[in-house]
């Protein structure tokens, strides 16, 4: 493990500032040698929040909540291979699938000594890399912290959105990673209230080239269709493992103008595992944390306090 920062965190970092991001990150050097960005804040002793952010984003989609929590809470925050900060490496040098992205993060916890209780924040495909790494240490999850996420195959109910069919496809190639067209639109799309520029600016920084957008073309193609495709069994696994959280204390924070996961993936999560604190948003869209971060930042901060983890 090494804390120095790697060229790629420099790299990015020198097109800020970005606003609410006045983190150092560390990193993580994963096998291979592939450098990967990690925020490690607040206390060592403090009870430890795993946050996992999906894709089009990275960390600094957290950075809200970790400034939140960080006087009590140890906030750790990876930013996943070829996103935000990290090393953003060719296919031959690391393979772009589910189960490289749980095995990435069981390294980097054991690495930091994280043996113990858990809490996982998860949003977007973070959500099936958590409850992903899970399968093997649900007994850790003390608690969840669930924003417009899955972690389970698409809902029966819920058509697949044409613009994750259509990454799929040689002209979706182009435009993710050609136009930049995953990154720029979610930040564009995926709230309601419209991003600041320098906000949107942070969002789009780490995707600056074809080769830098490899991660966010690879995420799209990962997401499993069938029994076929290399991540359908974590995520079946993980459908079916949901009902063993039932009474644990979870937290679900929801914009509903969200195009992928909307109400469909909500009511499945409720239908496997009720929730103990709801919030739920009429006006907030994919990027809930953007669009409610002054309703979010305490409730979850509440919620928290509420339910500590026992013997901590």
């Amino acid at each position: 493990m090494s804390s120095d920062a790697s060229a790629e965190q420099a790299r990015v970092l020198r097109k800020g500032p970005f606003p609410d991001y006045p983190f150092t990150p560390r990193t993580f050097v994963q096998p291979g040698g592939l450098a990967q960005s990690y925020l490690d804040e607040g206390p060592r002793d403090g009870e430890v929040i795993v946050m996992l952010h999906g894709n089009p984003s990275w960390s600094y989609y957290w950075r809200k909540l970790v400034l939140g929590l960080r006087d009590r809470y140890r906030c750790i925050v990876p930013d996943h291979v070829g996103m935000g900060l990290s090393d953003k490496p060719a296919d031959d040098k690391y393979e772009y699938t589910l189960q490289a992205r749980v095995d990435d993060l069981d390294r980097l916890l054991d690495a930091l000594g994280i043996a113990g209780p858990v809490t996982l924040a998860v949003h977007d495909w973070g959500g099936m890399v958590g409850f992903g790494w899970a399968l093997k240490h649900s007994d850790r999850v003390r608690r969840l912290v669930i924003l417009n996420t899955g972690a389970f195959p698409l809902p029966a109910a819920k058509p697949l959105p044409w613009q994750i069919r259509l990454g799929r496809t040689f002209v979706g190639t182009a435009l993710i990673r050609g136009l930049n067209a995953f990154a720029s639109g979610a930040a564009r799309d995926g709230v309601v209230t419209k991003m600041p520029r320098a906000v949107r600016r942070a969002y789009e920084a780490p995707y600056d080239s074809w080769a830098n957008r490899i991660s966010t073309l690879r995420f799209v193609q990962d997401i499993p269709l069938g029994a076929g495709d290399k991540a359908w069994a974590i995520v079946a696994a993980s459908a079916g493992k949901l009902r063993e959280y039932a009474g644990r204390p979870v937290f679900y924070g929801w914009g509903l103008r969200d195009f992928v996961f909307d109400r469909h993936f909500l009511d499945a999560f409720r239908a496997r595992l009720p929730g103990t604190e709801e919030h739920v948003f009429h006006d907030a869209g994919h990027y809930v944390l953007e669009d409610k971060a002054d309703v979010l930042v305490p409730a979850i901060r509440r919620f928290l306090d509420a339910h500590p983890v026992a013997g901590s």
